[in-house]
């Protein structure tokens, strides 16, 4: 795995064949919806970013089943009403399968905006918080997460900086945007968190890695929605 610091399986299936997105240094980059269903029947349909190397391990029939193994990455789209942060999920291997169905991601990164408690009206606890988890060759992919209940308390009290590692899955949701005199559906892709875990002190110290010892937050465009 290209970095242990950002690592997601998913097992789902194929709901939109690959169209061509972009190409970097020579590497053809194509884009798809993968389904994955939650145990309470909820269908997360999640963007996969492939390259063709990688789509040439399986073959790609709409409604075939596939895992998928690589990281949740960031970009940022710029629009008419300003930056918006866009995820997908960056594919290093893919393979048919007939297992389960799968959802499943490990972050370690740094928190770099104040988390923001809040409560439901049915007294649901939830903390929203943006988590900056770095990459190979000093950039860095920003995570929009939530977290629930007791870990939700907890995670309202880390300062910008604290260093986290967090499991959970990447879902999808639907959201009204209001746009002036109209409004638009749109998705939105966050990383439900399931644990949470503080990343000690005396960890970060002895860390060798040059990618992370020498990593600096950035101030992403991500806003809390």
């Amino acid at each position: 795995m290209e970095n242990t610091a950002n690592h997601i399986t998913l097992t789902g299936t194929l709901a939109s064949l690959p169209e061509y997105s972009h190409q970097n240094h020579e590497r053809r980059f194509f884009r798809f919806l993968l389904a994955v269903e939650r145990l309470s029947g909820t269908e997360d349909l999640l963007p996969v970013l492939a390259a063709e190397d990688v789509l040439e391990q399986a073959e790609l029939f709409e409604g075939e089943r596939f895992t998928i193994e690589g990281q949740i990455r960031s970009f940022n789209n710029r629009e008419p009403t300003g930056r918006r942060l866009i995820l997908c999920v960056y594919a290093l291997s893919m393979t048919t399968t007939d297992a389960p169905m799968q959802n499943e991601a490990v972050l370690t990164g740094t928190v770099c905006k104040p988390p923001v408690y809040r409560q439901t009206p049915l007294g649901r606890q939830i903390t929203d918080l943006c988590l900056a988890v770095p990459r190979l060759y000093r950039r860095t992919d920003y995570i929009p997460c939530i977290l629930w209940g007791r870990t939700a308390l907890a995670a309202a009290e880390y300062p910008t900086g604290t260093e986290l590692t967090l499991t959970g899955r990447l879902q999808s949701r639907t959201y009204l945007k209001n746009l002036g005199e109209t409004s638009e559906t749109r998705t939105a892709y966050e990383f439900s968190v399931s644990a949470c875990e503080r990343v000690p002190e005396f960890a970060i110290f002895l860390r060798k890695s040059p990618v992370l010892c020498n990593h600096r937050p950035e101030n992403p465009s991500f806003k809390y929605r």
